[in-house]
């Protein structure tokens, strides 16, 4: 996942170790210091950026005509009714570039269009009507023109695109792992496909650790330091922030605990729990409809249908619910155990699902003796949406500078 944290913005350059005190590295680190300053506060005078950085009076006036220069930062009007001279506002260039975010998911497309200050230029959605990779990728294309086409800019314009999937990227492959759900998703190719539509710089990343970042960013997420967010549906998986940070791991697999074992609601078969992991197969929205029918439940099921039924008082599909609360507490805990967070927020249909979350917070205090806060994510369907655009403001911002 990436970490909007590490924008290389560590201080005052005039501080900076003399070994890397070339000019061009101390100017490149002072006009991030300044932008970093200008996008954390909103409208500063010069003298506020002194404050704030520490940087004298001339590097600050060339850093800020070189970020004038490259449009990345605007006069945003005049500071009046003060001692002294008439003081200009500067501000970043929101218009600076724009990014895109693009949710894949089996059935719906999602995505909006942001400029840099934040403002959601667009928003859109688009249902898969193939079941290839190929259709996916043109679909998410249209979507992606869709966007700019309502923002009311070009394809070009574009600085950063991210895409939220699941599964994990293998840089060896240049292609995704575990995205059993997607079919044909892990075809050599389908990347090259969209980089070539998007540009080389489209980047990919796992949706669930996406939502986390979304989480951090705007939801209870804010106000703890190390949480994981869990998103049970119809699939399951974990995003981490550790001290503050996004956590993915050596191989990007950190949270992958659909390979968790599990006491399943029913038998599962090897072969699925193999493919899909344990709790995957045994907890996800395949797990719980293929428990209700095995008690006896008939019709056209689904999870969102049984959770229902056991709210209106139906014994055997409150049993169901009851086993997969048991199911999630049990993974939950193994997880407290390792990385002991303050918070666990439950996103996905079936962990937003009313009640559930208070349900496997009363699980925990029977298995664990340090219980964290469980929380329902404040964010909605769109938490991936939301994520890659934080992502991807920051990437943008980075590469800008970079130029």
């Amino acid at each position: 996942m990436y970490d909007t944290r590490r924008n290389g913005l560590h201080g005052p350059a005039e501080q900076a170790d003399a070994v890397v005190g070339r000019p061009q590295y101390l100017r490149a680190l002072n006009e991030a210091t300044l932008l970093g300053a200008l996008r954390r506060s909103g409208q500063l005078m010069r003298g506020e950026l002194g404050s704030i950085s520490g940087l004298s009076k001339p590097t600050i006036a060339a850093a800020l005509t070189n970020l004038e220069r490259a449009g990345l930062v605007r006069v945003a009007g005049r500071r009046t009714g003060m001692p002294g001279r008439v003081a200009s506002l500067y501000e970043v260039n929101p218009e600076a570039g724009f990014v895109v975010g693009l949710d894949v998911g089996g059935e719906y497309l999602r995505g909006a269009l942001a400029d840099l200050g934040g403002t959601v230029r667009a928003r859109g959605n688009r249902q898969v009507h193939g079941a290839s990779s190929h259709a996916r990728t043109a679909e998410l294309i249209a979507l992606a023109d869709q966007l700019t086409a309502q923002a009311g800019i070009s394809r070009e314009a574009i600085t950063q695109t991210v895409v939220g999937s699941p599964g994990i990227y293998d840089p060896r492959r240049d292609a995704l792992r575990l995205a059993q759900g997607l079919p044909g998703w892990e075809r050599p190719g389908v990347l090259a496909e969209l980089r070539d539509a998007f540009g080389p710089a489209t980047v990919f990343e796992n949706d669930v650790n996406l939502a986390t970042l979304a989480e951090r960013e705007h939801g209870h997420g804010k106000s703890f330091d190390t949480f994981v967010f869990i998103s049970i549906g119809t699939g399951i998986g974990m995003g981490l922030v550790l001290d503050g940070r996004p956590y993915t791991g050596v191989h990007g697999a950190a949270g992958e605990i659909a390979f968790l074992s599990a006491d399943p609601l029913t038998e599962i078969d090897p072969a699925d729990a193999s493919r899909r992991g344990p709790l995957d197969a045994a907890g996800s929205a395949a797990g719980i409809t293929r428990a209700a029918h095995a008690r006896g439940m008939r019709g056209r099921l689904s999870a969102k249908l049984i959770f229902q039924a056991a709210a209106e008082g139906d014994a055997e599909a409150a049993a169901v619910v009851s086993e997969e609360v048991h199911i999630v507490a049990r993974a939950v805990a193994d997880v407290t155990s390792v990385v002991d967070p303050a918070l666990v927020v439950l996103g996905g249909g079936i962990g937003s699902a009313p009640g559930f979350a208070q349900a496997v917070a009363a699980g925990l205090e029977k298995l664990l003796p340090f219980v964290p806060e469980v929380r329902v994510s404040a964010l909605s369907g769109d938490a991936i949406v939301t994520g890659c655009l934080v992502a991807g403001i920051e990437m943008a911002w980075q590469r800008l500078l970079d130029r």
